[in-house]
This record gives C-alpha cells, structure tokens and sequence, in this order.
C-alpha cells in the first residue's frame, strides 16, 4: 500500500512536471529550424525526434505507473514486480529529460549600471 502510494507521488513529483519541461525545451528548440542551413538541419532534426522520443516514452511510462498503482491501490491486488523497473526507469529519464533539455536558458549577465572603464 505504501510503495503504491510512493510511485504515484514519485510519478506526479517527478515525471509529470519534467515532461511538462521537456515539451517546453523541445519546442524551443523547434523554432530554430527555420534558420538552420544544410548539416545543420538535419542534426537539428535528428535532436528534435530523440527529444519527442524520449518525451514520449516518459508519458508512456508514467501512464503504466500510474494506471498500475492506482488499480493495485483500489483493487487491494499485488503489483507486478515489473512496475517498480518501470517506474526507476521513468524517475531516470525523468531527470535526463530536465537536465538536458527540460531546463531554462541560462540568464543573460545584466550589464553594469556605472561606466567605470573610462
């Protein structure tokens, strides 16, 4: 009962706000399209697909979780040993996703507010 809930909370505090992040930094990402020449965007396009990828993957395996838990949790029934692979396995993309591509751009340096330099 209590692994149950801890793999709901794990999904819904980890996996669910990290695809949200992922999404936004995949398309960020997909406008620079548009100004890619040649190479450049086929190696955009390429990033692109493994991001959609791995973002799809980590809704796939958020949806087994969930769904598995919430059924082990109403129906009072044994989980499937498999669900806990899946749900480490989605805590670790999870966290590949948000620090890859799932993070903000880095702020820009605000500019000196005195010209010293003369």
């Amino acid at each position: 009962m209590v692994v149950e809930l801890l793999m709901v909370a794990g999904v819904l505090a980890v996996a669910l706000p990290a695809l949200l992040l992922g999404m936004g930094g995949t398309r960020r990402r997909a406008r620079w399209y548009r100004r890619a020449v040649g190479g450049d965007r086929v190696s955009l396009v390429l990033v692109v697909s493994l991001q959609v990828l791995t973002l799809l993957l980590v809704a796939v395996l958020s949806l087994v979780v969930l769904v598995s838990a919430v059924g082990a949790l109403v129906r009072d029934l044994e989980m499937p040993g498999l669900v806990s692979v899946f749900f480490v396995l989605d805590l670790l993309l999870a966290a590949l996703v948000v620090l890859t591509f799932g993070r903000r751009d880095p702020r820009r340096a605000r500019r000196r507010a005195t010209p010293a330099g003369r």
